[in-house]
């Protein structure tokens, strides 16, 4: 048994990184806007908070407070946002530190789910921390989340635990899934 960032990761577990390795490939030197069809994928920046805060409260019962996402661009995360005609699209933070990306945060405004956008803002800050020396990326994500759970197994992610009892929920706490993904194999 191995320890990885707070979690127990199962003796011999083999971590598929063969799937993302070609999405990525097939991704590397694609414009991001032709894949979307949206204007622009940027760092988050200290004018962009208050759209980031308000997509965060449309988006969840338990959002993060305006606090914690200026406290993300304060000590340097990386912060992205997705920026259509139409006004902020959605957003990513991830922290890096240690060989481990930790996917924070990641929202997509809910006229542009379910078109392929969560999975490209994902892919964007994937290859970032892969480009940056990263060895291996992990999320948390609430057990009840099927549309994402299914997004991060099609992109090779494995379900390497649980976190009980991690997120607020209307009755009581709900556990996290651990997530992890090797990035380190990317070339």
């Amino acid at each position: 048994v191995a320890q990885a960032s707070g979690f127990t990761l199962a003796k011999g577990q083999v971590l598929k990184t063969s799937h993302l390795n070609r999405l990525l490939e097939q991704a590397e030197g694609t414009d991001f806007d032709e894949l979307m069809n949206i204007s622009t994928l940027r760092s988050m920046t200290q004018a962009d908070l208050a759209s980031v805060a308000a997509l965060e409260r449309e988006s969840y019962v338990f959002p993060w407070s305006d606090q914690i996402f200026a406290d993300c661009l304060r000590v340097g995360y990386h912060c992205v946002v997705v920026e259509t005609g139409e006004g902020l699209g959605g957003y990513a933070v991830l922290s890096m530190g240690a060989g481990e990306a930790h996917l924070l945060n990641l929202c997509i405004a809910e006229r542009l789910r379910r078109q392929g956008v969560g999975r490209e803002l994902l892919l964007s800050v994937l290859r970032h921390a892969r480009d940056r020396g990263i060895r291996d990326a992990f999320l948390e994500v609430r057990r009840s989340n099927k549309g994402a759970t299914a997004l991060y197994h099609e992109l090779g992610f494995e379900c390497v635990g649980q976190r009980r009892g991690y997120y607020q929920a209307h009755e009581g706490r709900e556990d996290a899934l651990v997530y992890r993904l090797e990035l380190g194999a990317l070339g």
